[in-house]
């Protein structure tokens, strides 16, 4: 594990040090993530799932570009990493509304009509954010180190690792979608129930 996070931080800043050099300020190349991802919805709009899967790829390497530089140049702030976060957020909602206009016309459906496991995964999706930003709110939770604890089983990148995976798969059949937004669904809303419990017990153990 140790040797996974060296090996990852030593790409991360040659990354860095490579894309330094273009003179794009770190916050520039968090917007610059949203260019492809808007192309990205743009290609689930028309059915393209190949192209839209490339171009949202894409984002996810400009988005660990900012950070890269950042570090690497010295220029890592509060802000920056609000706006990345931020940003983020629209990368992935552009996503989900891109997939919506997807699935629509199929007739293939798991137990429930397809725009309901999508609207169940854009909730569980946007929960456990929520969670951990209201138990910050409500000083319920306010230390960084049992923010980070609160965890869950998917956090933002695992969760958009496996759609792409469900997205590649669909470039075969585009029915995998389907089954890959309704594990997600599930998966994601169970993250956001441990983030609440995580809370809930949280008070309980007397912290708050």
């Amino acid at each position: 594990m140790l040797r996974s996070k060296f090996d990852t931080d030593r790409i991360s800043v040659k990354i860095g040090l490579i894309f330094s050099g273009f003179g794009i300020s770190p916050n520039m190349w968090t917007l610059l993530a949203l260019i492809p991802a808007v192309f990205g919805f743009l290609s689930l709009y028309s059915g393209d799932i190949l192209t839209a899967l490339i171009l949202f790829l894409i984002s996810g390497f400009i988005d660990a570009i900012d950070g890269a530089v950042a570090r690497v140049t010295g220029r890592a702030t509060a802000m920056g990493a609000f706006l990345d976060g931020i940003i983020d957020r629209y990368v992935e909602i552009l996503i989900y509304l891109g997939l919506l206009f997807f699935i629509l016309p199929m007739e293939t459906e798991f137990y429930l009509p397809n725009a309901v496991w999508l609207a169940l995964l854009i909730f569980g999706a946007l929960m456990p954010t929520y969670i951990r930003a209201y138990a910050d709110h409500r000083d319920v939770v306010t230390e960084p180190e049992d923010h980070k604890k609160m965890g869950g089983l998917l956090e933002r990148a695992e969760r958009l690792s496996i759609l792409y995976i469900g997205m590649l798969f669909s470039c075969y059949d585009p029915n995998f979608m389907i089954y890959f937004i309704a594990i997600l669904a599930i998966l994601a809303n169970v993250t956001a129930l441990q983030r609440l419990w995580f809370v809930v017990n949280y008070r309980k153990r007397g912290h708050a």
